[in-house]
């Protein structure tokens, strides 16, 4: 069985169309069919429907997508391995990275591109539930998410720092005081994450805990975009003290810590619990072992907030 094949397969399954696919690995359509058309031989069934246009795969299809990702996913580790053997680890190293947490990811990913420059390492931004689709499917290598909070199955984790929310905002939008209520809050002309990110299941079960129901103004699935708003000076967020690294250090915006209740959220990196891990996964384990993540954040947070 060839492994172009295979990938000329998994092209398909993620483009749904026969020329993108094709324009994804570089070859042409008729390569791309004929590879398909192949493996469909090979092993004796229809994998791809198929009609004026793509329509989809096949029940056998689906399965045998599953299996194409493992397959692909050892060749890809059986070459790292051989890499690591000659002491450079070469490959590509899959990280899938909650929103909020998306600008911690340079403390792990730069230390690790200084000692592996052999590796191409891509940073995508999903939910939580993604991030385990991703790992399942073997699509990604690792994850940063929530460990105690809708925690993800068959992974094992390193706890990298624990998410504290502040009220953000800009002049009089969040006032200067010291510290605010979820309740009081909760009244903020509020710009917040979409509610299938896990962030905001966590905001909206815990301003319900102090007894109040947001309906934020804006909602979007970017943190870059909850910072464009609130430093436009007319709405406030609520988010984590993570949020604090997308600013530069002179910029307006103040964190205040919210109370009753104060609630904190362990993060950190997760990788499948399963053997062998892909060689770039285990070594950004090593990496994440040592991080000083939650100290680094704790400075940032000082300097908005006022509170050391």
């Amino acid at each position: 069985m060839l492994t172009r094949n295979l990938r000329y397969l998994l092209a398909l399954s993620v483009e749904r169309h026969f020329a993108r696919a094709a324009a994804a690995c570089q070859v042409t359509q008729p390569t791309l069919s004929a590879g398909i058309k192949h493996l469909e031989e090979e092993l004796g069934v229809l994998i791809v429907q198929r009609g004026q246009r793509f329509e989809g795969f096949t029940v056998e299809g689906e399965r045998i997508l599953v299996w194409a990702r493992r397959i692909l996913g050892d060749v890809e580790s059986l070459h790292q391995e051989v890499s690591a053997l000659r002491n450079e680890l070469v490959g590509r190293l899959r990280l899938g990275a909650i929103p909020t947490a998306l600008p911690l990811t340079a403390q792990l990913t730069t230390p690790f591109a200084s000692v592996h420059p052999g590796v191409t390492i891509s940073v995508i931004s999903l939910s939580s539930v993604d991030i385990q689709r991703g790992l399942d499917d073997f699509t990604l290598d690792a994850g940063l998410t929530y460990l105690d909070n809708e925690p993800l199955a068959r992974v094992r984790g390193i706890p990298l720092y624990a998410e504290r929310y502040f009220a953000v905002g800009v002049g009089e939008v969040t006032s200067t005081a010291e510290q605010m209520t979820w309740a009081e809050a909760a009244s903020l002309p509020l710009c917040l994450l979409t509610n299938d990110m896990q962030n905001r299941r966590i905001l909206d079960a815990t301003f319900f805990q102090a007894g109040e129901v947001v309906r934020p103004g804006i909602e979007t699935n970017s943190v870059l975009a909850i910072v464009a708003h609130v430093r436009s000076g007319s709405w406030a967020s609520v988010m984590p003290q993570s949020f604090l690294q997308f600013l530069p250090p002179d910029d307006d915006i103040r964190a205040i810590p919210l109370v009753d209740p104060v609630v904190t959220h362990r993060v950190g990196l997760v990788v499948p619990d399963r053997e062998p891990l892909t060689p770039s996964a285990r070594a950004l384990m090593e990496f994440a072992s040592k991080a000083t993540i939650a100290a680094d954040i704790g400075a940032v947070t000082g300097a908005r907030s006022g509170h050391s």
